[in-house]
């Protein structure tokens, strides 16, 4: 069933609500006017998408968004250091020393076809904001995607920044903002809003640090970062946070009431809520109850009425926001696989 809400803002720390007055209009229309510029000369390009911008998130605005939009994803380059990755996931040191190589080729192929990886697309922001005179990282770490560090953490896959503004540390992720691959067709250009200066909690949903401390958040362990539901672009385009169930694998018995709950960090908006799941190609609804909303949390029931494994998908709008595996048994025995 789909069930219609009121989300009201709710904001968190370190996000981009904190910047009540930021003029988009300007910045993005600033970066639309150097749209294909090159990358022969960093300095000039900082220069030119930063030179008259008041505050330092509005130059930081401008730099992010040309990036996104103007660098591609390199499928070639993404499997290529996803193998070595693997091959010397037990030789950290030969690790470093491939990476170290092969980032020469990387880079010049960026600067060459503004085609690049997640390593591509951090440095170049924080090359950028450095010209601009914005302190900025690479952040490396654990991204977690339907492909990859799914229930465990076994590679570092990914990279992206934290940037200073304002005294203050925000996240962000220009690979993901960028767009996103697709089978067939390989890159796919498609700006996601969601990732830039994303809330530490909504961020940490698919983003683990290396260095506990990038998380921005004082607890955030592993194990409960494993565990969590998965979530996609479409969470971060519309801004939620799931809150419950916690973990994305869970028991629950039939006829039981479960619980789920969410956050909204968007401004008042009216969207739909729904729940699915897929039996035999065909999506199956299943029903909502005791639907309530407080200060921009959601919360609602629902009981599973057979036995069985379920993939559950919680969509706002239509679009999924995330997956759970429910594993629903009899009181006295479990179900079979």
């Amino acid at each position: 069933m789909l069930v219609f809400i009121v989300l009201k803002t709710h904001a968190l720390r370190a996000q981009v609500s904190d910047f009540k007055s930021l003029d988009l209009v300007r910045v993005d229309n600033r970066v639309r006017s150097l749209k294909g510029a090159a990358l022969d000369n960093l300095p000039i390009l900082a220069h030119r998408l930063t030179q008259g911008l008041p505050t330092e998130v509005e130059k930081f605005r401008a730099i992010y968004t040309w990036v996104c939009t103007n660098i591609k994803g390199d499928r070639a380059q993404h499997n290529t250091v996803d193998r070595m990755r693997k091959k010397l996931k037990n030789d950290s040191l030969a690790l470093v020393d491939w990476n170290a190589e092969y980032k020469k080729v990387a880079f010049a192929k960026l600067k060459r076809k503004k085609k690049t990886m997640c390593t591509g697309y951090a440095y170049l922001i924080k090359e950028l904001c450095y010209l601009a005179g914005i302190e900025a990282v690479i952040i490396d770490g654990y991204g977690r995607t339907v492909d990859a560090n799914v229930t465990k953490l076994e590679n570092a896959n990914h990279s992206w920044n934290a940037v200073r503004l304002n005294d203050k540390w925000y996240l962000c992720d220009a690979t993901w903002s960028s767009g996103y691959m697709e089978e067939g067709r390989g890159f796919v250009s498609d700006y996601n809003d969601g990732y830039f200066l994303t809330d530490p909690v909504l961020f940490g949903k698919n983003h683990y640090p290396l260095e506990q401390k990038w998380s921005l958040q004082t607890t955030f362990a592993q194990e409960d970062f494993a565990a969590s539901p998965l979530v996609y672009g479409n969470t971060f385009a519309q801004r939620v946070i799931p809150l419950l169930p916690k973990k994305m694998e869970t028991v629950a018995l039939k006829n039981e009431t479960v619980f789920f709950s969410l956050k909204t960090l968007t401004k008042a908006v009216d969207q739909e809520l729904s729940m699915s799941y897929y039996s035999n190609n065909e999506e199956k609804t299943l029903t909502i109850s005791n639907l309530q909303w407080n200060n921009g949390t959601v919360s609602f029931t629902h009981q599973f009425k057979r036995k069985g494994i379920f993939d559950i998908h919680l969509k706002v709008n239509d679009d999924i926001i995330a997956t759970y595996v429910f594993k629903v048994t009899d009181k006295d025995q479990p179900s079979g696989p």
